[in-house]
């Protein structure tokens, strides 16, 4: 049964975002984002993590501890991708600053489009295969789809029928919750993630940019004064990234072809799928710790 696991994982990733955004958006109105748009510094200094410290952070690393090249780029591809739409997921959960965190992801998604191939030529140049073309089309069709259309039918659901929609939400957060387990158990049982094979020097390198990810965008913002549900946001935005659009992007930098080796590429997948294993550990401590925090937050301020 788990060998089957891999065809479906895309759909099944799919409906998980799709039913996420679907009941955030019925939590939100319009003039949610109109308060991040209007007073942007929380929404500036977020994509100034995003797109300028997170590859600083893993520069650093190649530089310090000149990875394989297989490695290296899973790297490399990790510190390019957008933050995903679990991370939207695990905001809410943690009592963060929901729109704030869509706006986040919505943005970085949108400019990595420009800022992806930028960020690989920048920090591994030498193993960009020189035919490698951004998913464009599809990245788009995927905002569109999966992030944009359901949280607007959410958000219609609420200004349409406001009654229920609070109880509307939280089935699509827990049927979206149950889609995540069902990935988790699904990627485990299909061995798509061999710890033996990969190595346990290159899983503490993973594990080091993760931990370094989290801990850099909690400190930078609460440095710089960001209130605390909108640090919520920007912390879970930058530990939680887009694998789905890393993968993506992998079998457009190294496509798989039948009965050809191909150890770097392997490395790649490796590397997304373990990055997105512990973050996803991180972000549920980050839901307790941040969801704590910002609810005594909540009760102090009435």
């Amino acid at each position: 049964m788990f060998e089957l696991y891999p065809q479906y994982e895309y759909w099944l990733a799919a409906v998980q975002l799709g039913l996420a955004m679907l009941g955030m958006g019925a939590t939100l109105q319009t003039r949610d984002f109109a308060a991040v748009f209007l007073g942007p510094r929380a929404l500036l200094i977020g994509l100034g993590v995003q797109l300028l410290c997170v590859p600083l952070i893993v520069w650093g690393l190649i530089l310090l501890l000149s990875p394989a090249p297989g490695l290296a780029v899973g790297l490399a591809l990790c510190a390019a991708i957008p933050g995903g739409a679990m991370s939207n997921v695990f905001t809410f959960l943690a009592r963060g600053h929901i729109a704030l965190s869509i706006a986040l992801t919505s943005v970085t998604t949108l400019a990595c489009l420009l800022t992806t191939p930028i960020i690989l030529g920048l920090l591994i140049a030498e193993h960009v295969p020189a035919s490698f073309v951004m998913p464009t089309g599809q990245i788009a069709l995927e905002i569109t789809l999966i992030l944009l259309l359901p949280l607007v039918l959410g958000m219609l659901r609420l200004y349409f029928r406001p009654e229920g929609a609070e109880r509307f939400a939280r089935n699509c957060i827990r049927a979206s919750i149950f889609c995540i387990l069902l990935i988790v158990i699904g990627a485990m049982g299909s061995g798509r993630i061999d710890i033996e094979q990969f190595g346990l020097a290159n899983l503490s390198v993973i594990l080091l940019l993760a931990l370094l990810l989290a801990l850099f965008s909690w400190l930078l913002p609460r440095w710089l004064g960001v209130d605390r549900p909108d640090s919520t946001a920007i912390n879970i935005e930058v530990t939680v990234r887009n694998g789905n659009l890393g993968l993506l992007i992998k079998a457009s930098l190294f496509p798989a072809l039948a009965g050809v080796a191909d150890p770097i590429g392997d490395m790649v997948l490796f590397s997304v799928l373990v990055y997105g294993g512990f973050a996803t550990i991180i972000g549920i401590s980050q839901i307790y710790l941040h969801g704590y925090f910002n609810k005594r937050m909540i009760e102090q301020a009435d």
